[in-house]
């Protein structure tokens, strides 16, 4: 993915920081349904979710290395 040289400014760092946290979030409840979940299929279904919100993340650390995670 491209990075724009708005993706830095304070604005767009603020936003990445409120996403970021919130895929933080989504990744522990999910994490926390994957304990209570049974079947293959919806296993491997929230587990890539899971690898993509991380991915996601990763992404969102290289363009703000400061933002701890």
């Amino acid at each position: 993915m491209s990075e724009k040289p708005e993706d830095r400014s304070d604005e767009s760092r603020k936003h990445h920081i409120a996403y970021y946290n919130s895929l933080t979030k989504v990744i522990q409840d999910i994490q926390n349904e994957i304990k209570d979940e049974t079947e293959p299929q919806i296993l491997e279904h929230l587990n890539k979710r899971v690898e993509a919100m991380e991915l996601d993340k990763k992404r969102i650390r290289d363009m703000f290395p400061d933002i701890e995670g």
